[in-house]
């Protein structure tokens, strides 16, 4: 597995926190409309705002429905990939890096023992360069 393959689920874990976001803007922005009554005729171009912020809403919750369904399933295949390693060192720095997300830095600290930031970039680039 390459780690390209590897980044997946980082990926799609950073599109789901942005569309969390844009759905709870949204949502505000929904919640926010409310019909102005001024007993004036109406004008060309009124649109029914809080009728189009719900079907974007609707889109982006399908949306966001199937990246969770896509984030478990490679999580699960990230998962199979990483316990099939025979080296220990190796899958401890997969788990932390692709799977928890943690940086190189927090990564050395949780492994401990002396361990430096290249050295385990090394070790995890050596494996993969030969597996």
């Amino acid at each position: 597995m390459t780690k390209k393959e590897l980044s997946q689920l980082y990926y799609l874990k950073k599109e789901i926190k942005e569309q969390q976001r844009r759905l709870s803007e949204l949502e505000s922005a929904a919640t926010s409309c409310t019909a102005k009554i001024t007993g004036l005729p109406m004008g060309k171009g009124i649109s029914d705002k809080i009728g189009n912020y719900a079907a974007q809403i609707a889109d982006l919750k399908a949306l966001l429905e199937q990246n969770l369904e896509k984030s478990l399933n490679e999580l699960n295949r990230l998962d199979r990939y990483i316990q099939s390693v025979e080296e220990p060192l190796v899958r401890q720095i997969m788990m932390y890096r692709f799977i928890r997300g943690y940086s190189w830095g927090k990564i050395a600290l949780q492994i401990g023992g002396n361990n430096s930031i290249d050295g385990l970039k090394k070790r995890l680039y050596r494996y993969l360069k030969n597996n």
